[in-house]
């Protein structure tokens, strides 16, 4: 199993675990922690720091998934070919040579006038 494989199957299992952490939380402020003990009074031991618990799970997720994204880039199997210009290597030969285009040698016509002419020089 190469590392892309691992880093992508870790991206996968953070990624589900962002979207469990995120679909917990209420938008308005009350998600898990206020339906163990609601309101004011908090109870069953440490329901107070649960929102705390779920915002800082977020972002630590969030950071983890934003790192194996950046790790698995750099362990992608680029085919372990030559990513350079064979255009540039001078030891580059082509297998066809280029068409050599013959072209007529510019010929002055003595019945036109030239911006020159006009000037009297």
């Amino acid at each position: 199993m190469s590392t892309f494989t691992i880093f992508l199957a870790l991206i996968v299992v953070v990624a589900f675990l962002l979207i469990v952490v995120v679909m917990v939380q209420n938008p308005k402020g009350g998600g898990l922690s206020s339906s163990f003990g609601g309101g004011g009074t908090q109870q069953l031991g440490g329901v107070k720091k649960t929102t705390d618990f779920l915002d800082k799970s977020t972002w630590t997720l969030a950071t983890v998934l934003l790192v194996l994204i950046l790790a698995s880039n750099l362990t992608i199997n680029r085919g372990g070919e030559n990513a350079d210009s064979k255009a540039l290597d001078p030891d580059a030969t082509t297998t066809q040579p280029l068409p050599v285009v013959p072209t007529a040698p510019a010929t002055k016509d003595a019945g036109t006038a030239t911006p020159n002419d006009s000037l009297g020089n």
